[in-house]
């Protein structure tokens, strides 16, 4: 059930009956030649809505603020101040539960979110709030699911490579220039090879100036479908899991008792 296509009346039963609302979490920036500035959140966005479809959960509108500075220097990205960002989500977060769910799944469409997510999950000790975050792996996929994404994609895929072109042909084919697609150009640079395990901010950026990291030209529209049924399927379960989970908002009260008797 998507957030945004409900009536009110409609919304308020979708949120007793699901319990659960979940946030597919892209970016707006670059993806090579050939895709749309918005693959990320275009692409998690249809996952979601798929897993909701099997696993009923309430989906969070189209949502594309993330981590993705190292993309600002190429036209159409969009950023926010770190602190700023911060305080969005947890203002989103907020605002989810004052409609009254306890149970928020946020999922990463976007590589760049693989630290910032779980530092906000992290953060979530800082302050009791009045529900839980459930923080799975990039995109919910399931360890049998990552397998055969990689028989599938091969070891060249990446950024704007054959996995989310693929997507994009399945569910946005008009948005997919694969007449576009350059013959090399994915290929790592390697610019900071001399500082290894070096975790910097343009270590992307290094190896991948044009912001084309994976070889898009295996590309196909019956790959992609089978990637969205993948993450969607891998996702439903993970939504279920959390739906009957009572162990970590029981958790989370006790660490919160714990820490308030500090001071007492």
């Amino acid at each position: 059930m998507r957030w945004e296509e409900l009536t009110s009346d409609d919304f308020a039963q979708a949120v007793r009956d699901t319990g659960v609302c979940v946030i597919g979490v892209g970016v707006v920036e670059r993806h090579g030649l050939q895709l749309p500035l918005g693959t990320d959140y275009l692409n998690i966005h249809e996952v979601v809505a798929r897993a909701a479809q099997i696993e009923p959960a309430v989906v969070f509108p189209p949502f594309y603020w993330g981590q993705i500075y190292e993309a600002r220097c190429y036209p159409g990205a969009l950023t926010l101040p770190p602190m700023l960002m911060f305080s969005l989500f947890e203002a989103v977060f907020d605002e989810i539960a004052r409609n009254g769910f306890k149970k928020i799944v946020p999922v990463s469409g976007h590589g760049g979110n693989r630290h910032f997510l779980p530092f906000l999950s992290d953060c979530s000790l800082w302050q009791r709030k009045p529900y839980s975050l459930y923080q799975p792996a990039f995109m919910a996929l399931a360890p049998e699911a990552r397998e055969e994404m990689r028989a599938m994609t091969g070891p060249t895929d990446g950024h704007a490579g054959d996995g989310e072109t693929s997507m994009m042909l399945a569910h946005r084919p008009d948005l997919a220039h694969m007449d576009r697609i350059p013959a090399h150009g994915w290929e790592p640079l390697g610019r900071l090879k001399h500082l290894p395990e070096n975790q910097c901010g343009v270590f992307f950026y290094a190896d991948h100036p044009e912001h084309y990291g994976g070889d898009a030209t295996p590309a196909t529209a019956d790959k992609g479908r089978r990637m969205i049924e993948l993450f969607a399927q891998s996702l439903a379960r993970f939504i279920a899991a959390v739906k009957a989970d009572t162990v970590q908002p029981a958790l989370e009260d006790e660490f919160f008792r714990r820490a308030d008797g500090l001071g007492g």
